[in-house]
């Protein structure tokens, strides 16, 4: 894990947000296009945060301060999860080779704004919890064909 980079410094778009982890060891700074909640339903980000993981995303480059506190696993072909080794706080998917993120978007320090846009993986959604937000929904091979530039071939999870 590098150390600290410094966020996208263009001050003409986007927000500057800043989140850290439940006991602090972990914080983090970048800058968001858009104040736009997604939510993946896939099993894996089940598995890794007990439910739904409602993330911001952005591309570029994130300031992490206490970066020998995150932990990264790699979880598929396509990418890594981050999470802290203190207290277990799940901070961000990242796919692998590119600068685009999906931050825990419950660590960040301002959430007023934020607005849910979208669900993905909706057919692995378990049927004991619904969001009453009416949002564009897509399934995991939508997921993957749009991550892939068309190929609908899915045999693991983001």
């Amino acid at each position: 894990m590098a150390e600290t980079v410094s966020p996208a410094s263009d001050a003409a778009t986007g927000v500057d947000v800043r989140g850290r982890c439940l006991c602090g060891a972990v914080t983090f700074a970048a800058r968001l296009p858009k104040r736009e909640v997604a939510i993946c339903h896939c099993d894996m980000c089940q598995r890794w945060t007990a439910g739904p993981f409602l993330t911001v995303e952005f591309a570029g480059e994130l300031a992490i301060e206490g970066a020998d506190s995150v932990s990264l696993y790699r979880s598929s072909e396509w990418g890594e999860r981050a999470f802290c080794k203190v207290c277990g706080t799940s901070l961000f998917w990242h796919m692998a080779g590119t600068d685009h993120y999906a931050l825990n978007a419950g660590a960040l320090e301002d959430k007023s704004a934020l607005a849910l846009t979208l669900q993905i993986f909706i057919d692995e959604k378990p049927a004991y919890y619904d969001f009453a937000n009416d949002t564009p929904k897509m399934t995991g091979a939508e997921v993957v064909a749009a991550f892939s530039g068309g190929a609908t071939e899915h045999g693991s999870n983001v």
